[in-house]
């Protein structure tokens, strides 16, 4: 048996790749025509294969979508982390901006991903239940969140402080309080507008509506993040 270095045989390589082959054709395809137009019959007619070859991939539409989904989630994550982990603990300003830098670096780099992830739902798609993204959004969540509490002590100086766990979704709650047992509801609710302000300016940069007003996104783009930093009282 053909056997590679991963130690993966000759069949079971060609498998990731077509599984590989199958995913980017499917981003393509949103893409080309937004979410509703992944289609899995579509892909297999571009790939040259049987409906039925197809479903032994991925047995349903959803299946597809579960799977890229997952695999974006996972790739933004890591992406997130590594940058954030680059930057000494010591520096809490220094690693919610190589946060900040990681999250517009990563959707430059993968805009159908970041669409597909963070823009309008599949229509029709139902993803399951604490399932592998929920889990992977959750673990992003979590991270920024101790992010912002690390900072916390010189932060909320600068915030209101008159938060409580009732103005927050109690979904949101029980998974802070869960993962970040120490976290006091203020720190929690920041870590949710430090989000908003990192993913707004990306969000609109992705979509488009960036380029015709301003002539150095880049640019732009770092003086939200260090006006984000110095609004927490950091440096």
């Amino acid at each position: 048996m053909d056997i590679d270095e991963g130690g993966l045989s000759r069949r079971e390589r060609l498998r990731v790749e077509a599984s590989r082959e199958i995913k980017a054709i499917a981003l393509r395809q949103m893409a080309e025509g937004g979410p509703g137009a992944i289609s899995l019959r579509g892909i297999a007619r571009e790939m040259r294969m049987t409906a039925r070859a197809i479903y032994s991939y991925f047995p349903t539409r959803d299946d597809l979508i579960t799977a890229l989904i997952s695999e974006i989630a996972a790739s933004l994550a890591e992406a997130l982390e590594s940058a954030s982990d680059a930057v000494p603990d010591t520096d809490p300003g220094g690693r919610l901006m190589a946060w900040g830098q990681a999250l517009r670096d990563w959707a430059l780099a993968h805009p159908e991903s970041f669409r597909l992830f963070y823009g309008q739902p599949v229509p029709g798609y139902k993803p399951p239940e604490d399932g592998p993204v929920d889990q992977t959004a959750r673990r992003v969540c979590r991270e920024l969140t101790r992010l912002v509490a690390t900072a916390w002590p010189q932060a909320r100086h600068h915030q209101p402080e008159d938060t409580s766990w009732s103005d927050l979704h109690p979904d949101y709650v029980a998974k802070i309080q869960e993962d970040l047992p120490d976290v006091p509801p203020a720190a929690a609710a920041l870590a949710l507008r430090v989000w908003g302000r990192m993913h707004g300016l990306v969000a609109l940069e992705i979509d488009g509506h960036i380029h015709p007003v301003a002539g150095n996104p880049a640019a732009l783009h770092r003086a939200e993040m260090l006006d984000l930093v110095k609004s927490l009282g950091l440096d």
